[in-house]
């Protein structure tokens, strides 16, 4: 069963239609005791980045995933909830991260041209950069959909695919070891995110 995490932050719904579109095992939780039985483990989010930590912080779930993470325990971070498994953020101010991966998320605004609009929000084709489990059934130039104003940076070993945006190149996936992580949302993505979502699925 693949635990999504309910901390109070995040379009859960189609997140669950979409798992149970793919025939997966899942559940939308908050319980310590059904996300230690799971085999895999989605933590969503939208929103500002202090505030969904400060949520998952109140949750007392942060000690679980950490032990979860450490055990080897498949972790996937969608939108916000990439950016959360980072070291730190400086959206509003400098805040920690559950320091999974290794980076720091920083405003886009700073690294596209003037010209383009903020939040980088629409459909955008990936650019693999690495192999990873997660892109199994993908051929590359698939396009998904993204919203978002802030982006991993100074985590170049663990980008497994970008896009490009306003003359930048933007961190579309990151990954270490059993933890990964979306900007883009696998839900919102037509038939390339549910094959992302089936590959993270069978991960053991």
């Amino acid at each position: 069963m693949i635990a999504v995490i309910d901390y109070g932050v995040g379009n859960l719904f189609s997140l669950a239609a979409s798992l149970k579109y793919i025939g997966a095992d899942s559940a939308v939780t908050s319980s310590p005791n059904k996300i230690e039985d799971s085999s895999a483990i989605i933590l969503p989010g939208v929103g500002a980045f202090a505030d969904a930590y400060k949520k998952l912080e109140h949750s007392g779930l942060i000690p679980l995933l950490k032990r979860q993470a450490a055990a080897g325990k498949p972790i996937l971070g969608i939108c916000l909830g990439m950016q959360l498994l980072f070291e730190r953020s400086f959206e509003y101010g400098e805040h920690a991260g559950l320091g999974f991966i290794g980076g720091e998320v920083l405003p886009i605004a700073g690294m596209v041209n003037g010209g383009v609009k903020v939040p980088h929000m629409g459909w955008n084709s990936l650019i693999f950069r690495q192999k990873s489990p997660l892109f199994k059934y993908l051929s590359g130039g698939e396009y998904v959909y993204f919203v978002h104003s802030y982006a991993a940076t100074n985590c170049e070993k663990s980008v497994t695919a970008v896009c490009t945006y306003g003359g930048a190149e933007l961190t579309a996936s990151a990954e270490s070891g059993n933890v990964f992580g979306t900007q883009f949302h696998p839900e919102k993505s037509g038939a390339a995110g549910l094959k992302i979502l089936r590959a993270f699925s069978e991960l053991k």
